[in-house]
């Protein structure tokens, strides 16, 4: 089940350009960047308290987070939970009815596991499970 929330994700067209604003206008602490070849996506993570922001930034225009920009344009992207047993817990929803993208984890920022809920099974936001 769900523990917390883990971060929040933002899509951007820079982080370059974005990072100033979450850094030093609104002070969050930058803890590092990463590129997750696998979804062709530029990782900036910063610190909130016990919670992140995640800045994604497209690699390819094929992207997940491009299509998303080309769709709604630049904002939150999703959100994250945090949870325990990542592939049992999605095994659960889907035996649930519930629609998901991904049936079994993956690795994503930071090396931890990660799994999607699509957003038609939530009221049109992508969710996240993280597993760290």
């Amino acid at each position: 089940m769900t523990k917390k929330v883990d971060h929040l994700a933002v899509a951007v067209r820079s982080i370059e350009k974005s990072l100033p604003f979450y850094k030093d206008l609104l002070g969050l602490d930058h803890m590092g960047d990463e590129e997750v070849a696998e979804q062709k996506v530029k990782v900036a993570v910063l610190g909130a308290g016990e919670t992140r922001v995640e800045l994604l930034e497209p690699t390819a225009p094929d992207s997940p987070v491009a299509r998303f920009i080309e769709k709604s344009g630049e904002g939150l992207h999703h959100i994250a939970f945090r949870v325990d047993g990542i592939d049992a817990e999605l095994k659960r929803l889907a035996a649930q009815g519930t629609r998901l993208i991904d049936a079994q984890s993956r690795v994503g920022a930071e090396g931890a596991r990660i799994g999607f809920v699509h957003p038609a099974a939530s009221g049109g936001v992508l969710i996240e499970l993280v597993e760290r």
